[in-house]
């Protein structure tokens, strides 16, 4: 089955359309522009764990680099990817939907630059980002959603969230940016964070 392309909000089905679907890889990807500012770049990807109220219940359910593990070993993060070089997938989280607990709703994924205000550096210096969601079992590609160029002064992106549709699963391609960095997200996902 061919992959499906999203365009921003857009929302696509998971699990009815691909029945005994249970365990994703959810990549994320991501070009830096080398000549802006000439510092390095380290883009981050992180999984936040969310209820019913669009928070999170505790920081176990912010998963990221220092964290990999969420939802009692659902949610695995691949760890933290200083280069972002090469093509495919720059950092992955595995998914396993049958184990999430029913507390949880939605799984919502980001990038930020780290020290992006240090640094000076923002999403209108990144490129090509895209999240992915493939099916870990045929390591088949089952949604794509490319971000294309939007940003310019933000320093975190929601990408893509997957969330609870009934009984299924289902992915939203939201592409929404943010100026404050992580904190900015932690903050807006119910995480005290100074």
């Amino acid at each position: 089955m061919a992959s499906i392309s999203l365009q921003k909000g857009q929302k696509v089905d998971l699990t009815k359309t691909n029945p005994g679907l249970t365990n994703l890889i959810v990549g994320l990807g991501w070009d830096t522009n080398k000549y802006d500012g000439g510092g390095d770049f380290d883009l981050d990807s992180s999984v936040f764990l969310l209820g019913a109220n669009g928070k999170v219940t505790a920081p176990e359910d912010f998963v990221f680099y220092n964290n990999t593990k969420g939802a009692g070993g659902a949610v695995e993060h691949s760890g933290d990817n200083l280069t972002g070089a090469g093509d495919g997938d720059d950092e992955t989280s595995k998914v396993a939907l049958n184990q999430i607990p029913a507390s949880i709703e939605r799984v919502a994924f980001t990038v930020t630059i780290h020290d992006a205000e240090a640094r000076r550096q923002n999403f209108g210096m990144v490129s090509n980002a895209f999240i992915r969601v493939v099916n870990a079992d045929t390591k088949e590609e089952i949604v794509r959603y490319d971000l294309g160029e939007d940003f310019s002064i933000e320093t975190a992106v929601v990408v893509g969230e997957i969330y609870r549709h009934g009984a299924e699963w289902k992915f939203n391609a939201i592409g929404a940016g943010y100026q404050g960095g992580l904190s900015a997200l932690c903050n807006d996902y119910g995480l005290d964070v100074n």
